[in-house]
């Protein structure tokens, strides 16, 4: 049997990138995935690579900024299933690489909600959801740039410190008489295309890609995985710094 049969997990940022690798990863475990992204036709691509995988998946063409939207997924994913099992909050932009200062208004805005309080609202939406399954697991995407300042960066890094703040508050709310698991995944330089703008300069076939990463997703959606409220690095991962908590 497969690792994750029946269960029910939901993945931002569904359509490229590492949501994209993440997707298939917990299809080939065979979750049925919820698939969250801007674009029907690059869904449609996932769901049928999805399938042959011989997994299933749920279409939600849906902008993150359309906070009631959130609302009526969290409902929609109430009213069929009764739980979700994975929350990944994977989705998020990179916002313009120039000092503070220099910042238009309304590229910070945007940073804000798209990185912060589009998480924020799958809390809020699916909270009851996760608690409602045996064992939830909700698992966020952050930087090293959160806790590590870099000049030019200040957009994006605030965005990701106000983030690990909030899913590591999170994780202490549902610590106690919850099965619920709240983890953050901090995936340093992954082949992706914002790390491609955000690096130009940089030669993209000396890095990770999303298909590595993934299987790091898989096993801290698992049940067995039973830390919360931590930062797991991808690099330390892959060095085996944390063989304890993955069982070996």
């Amino acid at each position: 049997m497969r690792k994750l049969e029946g269960k029910v997990a939901l993945v931002t940022g569904a359509t490229r990138g590492i949501g994209a690798g993440v997707v298939l990863a917990l299809a080939r475990e065979g979750a049925h995935i919820i698939m969250v992204g801007r674009t029907t036709g690059a869904l449609e691509e996932m769901d049928d690579a999805v399938r042959e995988l011989g997994a299933e998946a749920t279409l939600v063409p849906l902008d993150l900024m359309d906070y009631d939207g959130i609302d009526r997924l969290g409902g929609h994913v109430a009213s069929r299933w009764g739980r979700l099992d994975i929350l990944i909050g994977n989705a998020g932009i990179l916002g313009p690489i120039s000092p503070i200062g220099h910042i238009p208004p309304k590229d910070w805005d945007k940073l804000m909600a798209i990185n912060v309080t589009a998480n924020y609202r799958l809390i809020r939406s699916f909270d009851p959801l996760l608690r409602a399954a045996d064992a939830g697991r909700a698992i966020f995407v952050t930087s090293s740039v959160g806790t590590n300042c870099r000049a030019y960066w200040g957009g994006y890094a605030t965005t990701k410190a106000a983030l690990d703040c909030m899913v590591r508050t999170y994780a202490l709310e549902v610590a106690n008489n919850t099965n619920v698991k709240a983890n953050i995944v901090n995936p340093g330089p992954i082949r992706t295309s914002m790390r491609a703008a955000a690096l130009p300069g940089e030669d993209p076939h000396t890095l990770d890609t999303p298909h590595d990463i993934a299987p790091l997703f898989v096993k801290m959606s698992l049940p067995a995985f039973q830390e919360n409220g931590e930062i797991i690095a991808y690099a330390s991962y892959k060095d085996g710094l944390y063989r304890d908590i993955f069982n070996g």
